[in-house]
């Protein structure tokens, strides 16, 4: 019983770190596309967009060995920056922040370029900094759209499987997440616990489904 309600909170902790963190470099990613005009924004949204359609096995089969002692990014991280990644839960938290990025940043690119841009043209004709401008014009006007990226980025974090296992594996208490817990017991046909993990996941994904269609019916107009 410890081990199920400790898979649960690792998951929980997993899902609301990648989202604090990924609000930040969201936010700020997000902006960037809205209002560049930097001729390399359609490939940065080609990359951004990338996990959406790549197997999660292929992008976690892939961060494994970059942060593998065997190359030169992985002997950085850890003999320069102490920091092993593979079989850690930051391990597992990187490999999450990268493939939950376009649920923050999709969303919140979508309610910025939904803006009239008179919002900031009046911001900077009061000399406000573009930082103020994002911080107390453009992000409160489009709050449904973050609150929508952040809903989706957290629901997404708790049922990833591919990338988790394959940078985490199944470590208990260090990155063993709820979905690889389902997965661990049906292969062990343990079928009365992987239902009492998936419960809660069907609990939580309707929670959150729930959440962002009143989010929805707030601001008909508002991306999604």
């Amino acid at each position: 019983m410890q081990d199920y309600w400790q898979t649960l909170a690792l998951t929980l902790r997993l899902a609301a770190l990648t989202t604090f963190l990924l609000l930040g470099i969201g936010t700020a990613l997000a902006y960037w596309l809205a209002y560049t005009r930097s001729r390399i924004k359609p490939l940065a949204e080609v990359l951004v967009g990338l996990p959406l359609v790549l197997p999660p096995t292929v992008l976690g089969f892939y961060l494994l060995l970059a942060f593998s002692p065997d190359t030169g990014l992985g002997r950085f991280l850890q003999h320069t920056l102490g920091l092993q990644l593979n079989f850690t839960f930051t391990g597992i938290l990187v490999g999450s922040l990268f493939y939950s990025l376009p649920f923050m940043v999709q969303p919140l690119q979508a309610g910025f370029e939904r803006l009239p841009p008179s919002l900031a043209e009046a911001a900077a004709t009061l000399g406000k900094s573009r930082l103020t401008t994002l911080w107390r014009v453009l992000l409160p006007n489009c709050k449904p759209a973050l609150l929508s990226g952040i809903v989706l980025t957290f629901a997404h974090t708790i049922g990833e499987f591919g990338v988790v296992l394959m940078i985490g594996g199944n470590i208990a208490g260090q990155t063993r997440v709820a979905s690889i817990a389902i997965y661990d017991a049906v292969e062990s046909q343990h079928y009365a616990q992987a239902n009492a993990y998936s419960l809660v996941l069907v609990g939580l994904a309707l929670l959150l489904l729930l959440l962002l269609s009143w989010l929805t019916k707030r601001r008909p107009n508002y991306p999604a």
